[in-house]
């Protein structure tokens, strides 16, 4: 599968954005899908994930009840709702297809977007 994300931008911090994903090929509904990020330096980290039914989903407490994760199986589109954002969510944000908390058990990659929260 491909994956391309977008979405991402400069935005004031208590701010919202929300991040797509699209991804090609027939069967996403099939897919448990996540997102992560990562700055420079440091190892990517585990934002959020989502069941390919959408019915079940995971968050980190550094993001949970800010974040939304979400999909539209019928538009092959993943979504990751921002809001209250702090600076400390500056990063490049990717979608990926996988399961859990774990980069390594996630196969497919986007190409990521930048979210920048300053004032």
């Amino acid at each position: 599968v491909q994956l391309q994300a977008s979405g991402g931008g400069l935005v004031q911090p208590g701010g919202s954005l929300r991040l797509s994903c699209a991804a090609s090929g027939r069967t996403f509904s099939a897919y448990d899908m996540g997102w992560f990020r990562q700055v420079p330096g440091k190892e990517r980290e585990f934002v959020a994930s989502i069941t390919g039914s959408g019915y079940r989903t995971d968050y980190p407490d550094s993001v949970k009840g800010r974040f939304t994760i979400s999909r539209d199986n019928a538009k092959n589109t993943l979504y990751l709702q921002m809001n209250s954002l702090k600076p400390e969510d500056t990063a490049v944000y990717y979608c990926a297809r996988g399961y859990g908390r774990l980069s390594s058990r996630y196969d497919s990659w986007g190409q990521g977007t930048q979210v920048t929260v300053s004032s």
